[in-house]
């Protein structure tokens, strides 16, 4: 074994992870600078540049949100059979790199029914964002994955990993973008996020060589196939240009296009793939339909979270944009303890399984809206809610997304076949954008303009102690059934490739669970 390890390091370890990983950690935290730093002023460019409403804000947030998590289904399935997920990243970034600096041309603000055009130019920075995550989101997270044996104990780890340059990115952008737009103007903020997703692009077109070949095409790629691969992409631009504009057909398509991708991945589990990796498909589904009600619920954060945060919160002058890194900070500081945890527990054979754990997370972000509905009922409608409250119902939500969003990334790649390892992925995106669109929703209920301020403070927490009971009811649910879908993932019989780790190796006893390497995705294009 000792042999073992020596040639997986040779292969290129740092702190006994793939150097590539670091990579990738590196990549996507430059891009999250950018989303995120975007995202803690979005709410705010819609009512006070914009001048929508807080319902009618609250319905566009949650559709281009939602958008962003529609499009890595078609960008994932792209990479899959055509791209590979190294090129879908790389066009990806590209196109995010260009909405986020269309973002900074601002215009005047649009006043009653007087037509700006310049809004037309918003639309189509956020057609890109939603575009360009849909090629970047589901494969850059494909990519760690193809960099461990399926039964590799580091993974959940080195999700967890990854999860912290997500959260790192994000809360730079979120403290730097949020304050500079607020404070110097937006097109200032926007194009600061800019600027991070270019260098986000640069490191990932850098650091090629570490990633060993992972995420290539699956067969040579012809230049005219690539092209025909972007054109669909610029395609995918203008009807999401379009699509942003009309939210209810959002809706619409999440509605019939989600019913229609669950019944084929259930379809292609039942008639297509043998009774336990069926069955682990099956438990897939359930892990990522409760993973909708999670995110319904979380996403209130850049939407009713941050508008409550603006005008009932005592913040003592600090711009309430700036509060979006709140959650971003506790991941950074608190993700290391889970990723330890986690792996510690692990070898122990003592780790909760992640339904469990899912059980856990939906429990947790439910708790975080009753404690912030306790803080604001105690000081009274006619008193600001002290900022505390806002730090306590962020701190739930993070160690519950801790519980559920990278411990979900890992489950998806471990339980999905290596030839549905995208689409599995992209489904699990799709459901976060299920989510995202229904937080939307959920948003747009706590709007009461014209009503006074009390009366809206009184609109926001009587939905917020609505959703909080049920999401902690459901929780509950999920606790309770867990060892039937633990059943179901039938991870006592797990195996890698054998003829995939002897062809790295040179040997098949690297397939124990500590063994050091990598799990190799398909040979390189010529």
């Amino acid at each position: 074994m000792a042999s073992t390890l020596q040639h997986g390091d040779s292969a290129g370890t740092f702190l006994g992870h793939p150097k590539g990983l670091f990579v990738l950690f590196f990549a996507e935290m430059w891009e999250r600078f950018s989303y995120y730093g975007m995202r803690a002023l979005l709410i705010f460019y819609l009512t006070k540049h914009w001048l929508y409403s807080d319902s009618k804000a609250g319905v566009i947030y949650g559709a281009y949100t939602a958008l962003v998590y529609i499009t890595p289904v078609l960008g994932g399935y792209l990479a899959d059979k055509y791209l590979g997920q190294r090129k879908a990243v790389l066009f990806g970034a590209v196109l995010l790199t260009l909405g986020h600096f269309f973002m900074a041309f601002e215009g005047e603000p649009q006043v009653g029914n007087v037509d700006n055009p310049v809004i037309y130019v918003f639309w189509l920075a956020l057609a890109l964002i939603i575009v360009g995550s849909g090629f970047l989101k589901a494969n850059i997270s494909v990519i760690v994955g193809q960099l461990y044996p399926r039964t590799d104990i580091r993974r959940d780890s080195a999700y967890t990993i990854f999860y912290m340059g997500i959260n790192l990115g994000a809360a730079i952008g979120s403290l730097l973008c949020g304050y500079i737009g607020e404070t110097y103007g937006w097109g200032y903020g926007f194009g600061l996020a800019g600027i991070g997703m270019l260098a986000g692009l640069l490191v990932f077109m850098w650091g090629k060589p570490l990633l060993l070949g992972r995420g290539e095409p699956p067969k040579p790629l012809a230049k005219n196939t690539e092209w025909t691969m972007y054109g669909i992409g610029i395609v995918m631009v203008g009807l999401c240009w379009a699509a942003i504009q009309f939210q209810d057909v959002v809706g619409y398509f999440l509605g019939g296009f989600g019913g229609a991708l669950v019944l084929y991945v259930l379809f292609t589990a039942v008639t297509k793939l043998a009774p336990e990796e069926r069955d682990r498909i099956f438990a897939a589904m359930f892990l990522i339909l409760t993973s909708i009600v999670f995110w319904a619920l979380f996403e209130q954060a850049g939407s009713s979270l941050n508008l409550f945060t603006d005008r009932h919160v005592d913040r003592a002058g600090v711009p309430a944009s700036t509060f979006q890194s709140i959650n971003a900070i506790y991941i950074i500081l608190l993700a290391p303890i889970f990723a330890i945890t986690w792996q510690y527990l692990g070898q122990k054979g003592l780790e909760p399984s992640a339904p469990f754990k899912f059980g856990l997370g939906v429990i947790q972000v439910g708790l975080g809206f009753l404690v912030l509905v306790w803080g604001a009922n105690a000081v009274g409608l006619e008193n600001a809610t002290p900022v505390i409250f806002i730090f306590l119902i962020y701190l739930l939500h993070t160690t519950g997304e801790l519980c559920l969003s990278p411990v979900g990334l890992s489950a998806m790649n471990r339980l999905a076949p290596a030839h549905m390892a995208s689409l599995i992925m992209g489904t699990w995106f799709f459901a976060s954008a299920t989510g995202n669109f229904a937080a939307g929703l959920i948003a747009a209920a706590t709007g009461a303009e014209g009503v006074g301020e009390e009366a809206g403070k009184q609109v926001v927490i009587d939905v917020y102690s609505t959703v909080g009971m049920y999401a902690v009811g459901i929780g509950i649910a999920v606790l309770v059934i867990s060892p039937l879908i633990k059943k179901l993932m039938h991870l006592d019989t797990l195996k890698d490739d054998a003829e995939e780790l002897e062809d790295i190796f040179g040997g098949s006893e690297v397939g124990s669970p500590d063994a050091a390497g990598v799990r190799p995705a398909t040979r390189p294009a010529e």
